[in-house]
């Protein structure tokens, strides 16, 4: 009898669209909330070129710095078992997103509050096809300025780096982070342990 060998790792996707996502998954602030922003970018391969099917998981707390531990927002359909979207009052600060044909991807969520001697940040895992595994990373909110000079994980980076996790302000309470999977200015990636 011979031995069996380890098979490779398979790749993440590109099948994760087809169960993953759900209805309203980018809408996690409650509807009208006065603490909403928008962050948003692309999800980009090594070349530059837009990943037109990869989804982001993303987490964070609220304003007051703490991660809620509620149960989920979703609403059923009563006749179906379907899922109808979220609730819409609910904050849970999870949500998921598929990247659109250019790569873009986009959240509704409340602006997250500082976490001791962290920066406000939000974090985010990577789904896509050419990946034997998900990738983890952080969006910092450039505001305020003086929390990213003291944050740990940004410290301990060189400031370049560090720079591929500090999302721009744009106009109207809403910032672009692209995600770069590989090359030049590549996404800092994280360890989850």
């Amino acid at each position: 009898m011979t031995t069996p060998h380890p098979t490779p790792s398979h790749t993440v996707g590109p099948f994760h669209g087809y169960a993953l996502p759900f209805p309203d998954g980018g809408d996690i602030a409650p509807a009208g909330h006065p603490d909403t922003v928008t962050v948003h970018g692309r999800v980009l391969d090594g070349e530059g070129m837009p990943v037109p099917d990869a989804l982001i998981e993303i987490w964070g707390p609220g304003p007051d710095g703490v991660l809620p531990h509620k149960g989920g927002s979703m609403r059923r359909d009563p006749v179906t078992g379907g899922f109808l979207g979220r609730n819409g009052t609910d904050f849970t600060g999870f949500g998921r997103v598929p990247t659109d044909a250019d790569g873009h991807w986009a959240v509704r969520t409340l602006r997250p509050g500082r976490r001791g001697e962290h920066a406000p940040y939000l974090s985010l895992c990577v789904f896509a096809r050419g990946l034997t595994h998900h990738l983890f990373t952080r969006v910092h909110l450039p505001e305020p300025a003086d929390a990213l000079a003291t944050d740990p994980l940004l410290a301990s980076l060189p400031p370049e780096r560090a720079a591929t996790l500090v999302a721009r302000p744009e106009p109207h309470r809403t910032y672009r982070f692209d995600i770069r999977l590989q090359g030049e200015d590549e996404t800092v990636f994280l360890e989850f342990t």
